[in-house]
């Protein structure tokens, strides 16, 4: 069990004030959303309904499934401590352990041994360091004050920026390559998937430009020009629609006046062809 901070302390007594419970249950809880990363959790309390799961966005679970205020409780308590444990420090470091080594299928894991930076190799604009250590040729460095985590191996140092991280321990794994890992108030996280501050990440190589196709080269004669296109044939002019005959017009203009008695056509439809036709002569 990870071990609080005073200001941790003092936050799972407020918490258990305000949600009455106790602070064993508070601790519990804690405990159980931190290794959840944040945001998820597996509990077993009496105070918190026996076994539970809660999960960051509305799901939980406990033993006491009918007790809907229980539950809610429980529920609120889990979000409160996940944003405690994004905005503070609330576990300490643990304590320094020496260097040891554990075998089994083909991997192992060993710790640094605390303290052993042998001078100040990392960057000056860094500071001093909360806590460093050693292992192999591998060697680290924390500064919480500016947030950053410098590694040096084989003679290279890379800085990185470990965000809002309280980084409580650093360990090497050892399984055909060699990759670290810390401990935060989140989890286990890779220092692989930290962002790489210096040196500054290689941008991809540039596309490279295309080449520029060669210009012909000069003739000794100009070309003879091209013969100028002849004209086109202009078109026939369209043959103008004949006009009807008159007599055609006033036959028609008879028949639209007996549709006109019949009550087929209006006057005004009527006056309309009528004046159309007309129009025509």
């Amino acid at each position: 069990m990870l071990e609080l901070t005073p200001e941790g302390r003092q936050a799972v007594q407020n918490l258990a004030n305000a949600y009455g419970v106790s602070t064993e249950a508070v601790q519990v809880l804690l405990q159980a959303v931190a290794a959840g990363g944040g945001t998820q959790a597996q509990f077993s309390h009496p105070d918190l309904g026996g076994m539970g799961q809660w999960s960051q966005g509305g799901m939980i679970m406990i033993g006491d499934m009918f007790n809907q205020g229980l539950k809610y409780r429980v529920s609120q308590l889990c979000d409160e401590i996940s944003g405690l444990l994004r905005n503070q420090a609330v576990f300490a470091p643990p304590p320094a352990q020496s260097q040891s080594q554990y075998q089994g299928g083909g991997s192992g894991v060993s710790f640094f041994v605390q303290g052993s930076g042998f001078g100040n190799w990392w960057p000056a604009d860094l500071g001093s360091p909360s806590s460093s250590g050693a292992q192999n040729d591998l060697r680290y460095a924390w500064f919480p004050s500016t947030r950053r985590l410098a590694i040096q191996q084989g003679g290279v140092t890379r800085v990185y920026d470990t965000g809002d991280h309280n980084i409580g321990g650093v360990s090497q794994q050892q399984s055909g390559d060699q990759s670290l890992t810390f401990t935060s108030q989140y989890g286990l996280v890779r220092v692989s998937d930290l962002p790489l501050i210096s040196p500054a990440p290689q941008a991809p190589a540039a596309a490279q430009a295309p080449v520029a196709a060669p210009a012909p080269a000069p003739q000794a004669f100009a070309p003879a020009p091209a013969p100028a296109p002849e004209p086109a044939p202009a078109p026939y002019p369209a043959a103008a629609p004949s006009a009807p005959a008159e007599q055609d017009i006033f036959g028609a203009i008879e028949k639209l006046a007996g549709l006109k008695e019949k009550g087929i056509l209006s006057e005004q439809e009527f006056s309309a062809k009528k004046a159309e036709l007309l129009s025509r002569l």
